[in-house]
């Protein structure tokens, strides 16, 4: 592909990128990255999509790229689509298009590692158990989804939902800057993609990730909630046609950034959204991302689908402080909503916001334990039908407390419903469940 050809040579040439705890500010889109002492000289522009330069014929072997989609008006802010692509292949490891021989050996090694995981993945969530989620799943639900508490999770939503056209997921974690990649040495990136592949964690053999995980992820030089997006997208047998940086004004309206809106932001950093959690070594331009995709070969302007990632603590303070989030929500209508690995948050009483919006506008839900208890969903005119088995909290914060034996109640009551493997927590017992909460 020639982007490809261009981004691989940029790669091995551009200047290092230093990841020290306190970074220099991130290249803006406008300026290409300058190539090392004695490098030749090469036109980076089409790299940050910023300008359009005449690459090289594409070997012949290669197939032809799909057409892109339509141009969006300028209104719809800046498209990072180029990035996105370059990501995709070398931290998503889609395809086998060769990339610069200094980065070869790097990416093949990474690529060989994740290859393997995607692979067993598919065979346990698609080969296996996909007959369960569709017996499971009412064809009828809204295709807008709404994923709380999903740090780089698109997967798990395009495992349980194939045929959801916008799905939302929300997190303390910030989307991350994609333009570094550009700017990494080959030593660099084998660093990063090392730290990657600890950073997805569990998510490619459980579908779950870890608090520390998805924290350091906003510390790697790669975007590491836009990477294990594109990990979604490849495992899902999906491709990314679009990828831009928004925020919601005061209506919950999404505002898209455009280049001098990103260029204004570059030299600020953005501040972590919790206490514990490791601050962002990007702009507070790249918190929030929506990457439009399809199935390759579609060429349909009607089959792109839609995800964004906001980055926004769901704690009732912050939503008080901030109630965009809530708007934006409010505004798509009855949803289908999945919560997993959620820390039991839900049921805290500092939660309450967005937990009673999730039980105002769930069309249908699904999730673990630490979904909206009995304590909650009854009360809210819910009922909830219960799979596998459980026996208490997976984590002690969550045992014994009024909403784990309402949990352990519902579970005791309602017929015994089979469920042969994990998603999301696993119970004190080992034990992979999940409860579809409804209104009656």
């Amino acid at each position: 592909m020639r982007w490809l050809a261009v981004a691989s040579i940029t790669l091995a040439l551009a200047a290092c990128h230093n990841a020290s705890p306190s970074p220099s500010p991130s290249p803006s889109p406008s300026p290409s990255p300058s190539p090392s002492p004695g490098a030749a000289d090469l036109d980076l522009g089409s790299l940050g999509g910023t300008q359009h330069a005449t690459p090289a014929p594409a070997p012949a072997q290669q197939p032809a790229s799909p057409p892109p989609p339509a141009a969006a008006p300028a209104s719809a802010g800046f498209d990072f689509i180029e990035d996105a692509r370059l990501l995709d292949r070398i931290a998503a490891c889609r395809g086998d298009e060769p990339v610069a021989e200094p980065l070869q050996k790097t990416v093949d090694r990474h690529c060989k590692s994740l290859r393997e995981r995607i692979a067993k993945f598919r065979a346990e969530y698609w080969d296996k158990h996909r007959a369960w989620f569709s017996d499971v799943v009412p064809q009828d639900i809204p295709t807008t989804v709404v994923y709380p508490f999903g740090g780089g999770d698109l997967l798990s939503a395009l495992v349980a939902f194939p045929n959801a056209t916008d799905i939302t997921t929300i997190s303390l974690e910030l989307a991350g800057d994609p333009r570094r990649l550009r700017t990494l040495s080959a030593e660099q990136l084998g660093v990063s993609l090392a730290a990657l592949r600890i950073e997805i964690g569990g998510l490619l053999s459980v579908g779950s990730n870890t608090s520390v995980n998805l924290s350091a992820g906003q510390r790697n030089e790669l975007p590491g909630q836009v990477s294990s997006f594109l990990i979604g997208l490849v495992t899902a047998g999906f491709e990314p046609v679009s990828m831009r940086y928004f925020t919601l004004d005061d209506t919950g309206a999404i505002h898209y950034l455009d280049r001098s809106e990103i260029d204004t932001l570059d030299s600020r950093r953005t501040r972590a959204l919790k206490g514990d959690w490791q601050s962002p070594n990007f702009s507070e331009a790249f918190a929030n991302v929506e990457i439009q995709y399809r199935k390759p070969g579609e060429t349909d302007p009607g089959a792109i689908r839609t995800h964004r990632h906001i980055g926004w603590n769901l704690g009732d303070p912050y939503l008080a402080a901030h109630p965009q989030l809530i708007a934006y929500l409010a505004s798509r209508g009855k949803v289908t909503i999945l919560t997993k690995g959620g820390s039991y948050l839900l049921q805290r009483s500092d939660f309450s916001r967005i937990r009673g919006y999730m039980l105002e506008h769930l069309a249908w839900m699904l999730s673990d334990s630490t979904g909206p208890a009995p304590t909650y969903a009854r009360p809210a005119g819910m009922v909830q039908e219960t799979y596998g088995s459980y026996a208490g909290a997976f984590l002690a914060g969550g045992q014994g407390n009024r909403h784990d034996e309402s949990f352990i109640e519902l579970w005791r009551k309602n017929p015994r419903k089979r469920m042969g493997f994990r998603f999301g927590y696993v119970d004190s017992a080992g034990a992979g469940h999940v409860v579809v909460t409804r209104p009656k």
